[in-house]
């Protein structure tokens, strides 16, 4: 067989692979949610579109991109989308409701969320207590950024109610929000938060961007962004669900080799807010808060709900069967490739 001819055949035996591929799965076109599809948060995400993974497994998905992560839950349990990339303290708050919504990869293992307060704040605000009266920014009201607050202030005996949480977005809309005074403190995510302090805006209360932040914060681990569907959905379309992971999965692994200017690359330019140096500085600093393994801990999930419980008097009353809340079977198998 000549070159071409060798070619021209292995060419045709990956299309051939690829299209047996998509055949397996039950359902090719999927409608996905995420809250703030630019936040560092959420590259996991952005990595699998901008890379092809998604197409590689068969899959042709379309993102809508919501306020925060509270309204992508809303067209998840309405229907209007298949799967969402969002926070893991959503699959307890459905559990507690009895609704069954499980995760079946973890992207982050930290939050990566920053409570910060305007500079000229910083005196009158030291401590989440103090938000009381205080309008703050939050991705969208009921979103991980308004929990990680609510959980502060009552950890620091302070009332949650006593704030006023204000949507902001997770992009340019929230650092504008904040330097036009229209809130006083936020809580958000990178590059948000990494623009508001490279401009001096800023002074940060609480970090959990980093691992010693998280246990400075919450004792232990606390799982972040993970991809999450309904349970019905995961019955009937369980190669569907395995073709999602195994895209995210190549995400992950992805990110622990590359580099930040690899990063930089490959993301949309509107993601860096205007300022490509910032971007890749932040992208550095949000390194440590992506999974190693796809898994959630067992402590991770239970300081989740130790969290959640600090704040929700519904969920302090609930029996949460956290066992139903994420099933590692998918990221098992993408793990070891079969």
């Amino acid at each position: 067989m000549t070159f071409w001819k060798t070619i021209a055949a292995a060419a045709l035996m990956a299309v051939a692979g690829s299209a047996a591929h998509a055949a397996d799965v039950e359902k090719p076109k999927l409608a996905l949610g995420v809250g703030g599809k630019p936040l560092l948060y959420y590259l996991p995400l952005t990595i699998a579109e901008r890379k092809g993974f998604f197409k590689e497994e068969g899959l042709e998905v379309e993102i809508n991109d919501f306020g925060g992560g509270a309204k992508s839950l809303q067209a998840l349990v309405g229907g209007s989308v298949d799967v969402v990339t969002g926070a893991y303290e959503h699959t307890i708050r459905m559990q507690a409701k009895g609704q069954d919504i499980r995760a079946v990869i973890e992207l982050g293992r930290f939050p990566g969320i920053v409570l910060a307060v305007k500079k000229e704040k910083a005196d009158a605000i030291k401590s989440p207590a103090d938000l009381k009266g205080a309008k703050v920014g939050v991705t969208a009201p009921g979103s991980s950024t308004n929990f990680f607050v609510n959980y502060l202030i009552a950890k620091a005996g302070g009332n949650p109610k006593d704030a006023a949480y204000i949507g902001v977005g997770g992009g340019a809309g929230a650092v504008a929000a904040m330097k036009k005074g229209e809130i006083e403190a936020i809580s958000n995510l990178d590059p948000v938060i990494s623009k508001l302090e490279a401009d001096g805006d800023v002074a940060v209360i609480a970090d959990s961007r980093t691992e010693q932040g998280t246990k400075e914060i919450f004792g232990g681990s606390n799982p972040a962004a993970v991809v999450y569907l309904k349970q019905d959905f995961i019955e009937k379309n369980p190669n569907t669900v395995q073709a999602i992971v195994n895209a995210f999965h190549k995400s992950l692994k992805w990110l622990e080799t590359a580099s930040a200017d690899d990063i930089v690359a490959t993301v949309p330019e509107a993601y860096y807010l205007g300022d490509r140096s910032l971007y890749e500085r932040a992208v550095e600093a949000s390194r440590e808060t992506y999974s190693r393994t796809g898994i959630i801990p067992e402590d991770g999930m239970k300081s989740a709900l130790d969290m959640l419980v600090q704040f929700d008097e519904e969920l302090a009353k609930a029996n949460v069967d956290l066992s139903k809340t994420f099933t590692d079977t998918f990221v098992k198998k993408a793990a070891g490739g079969s």
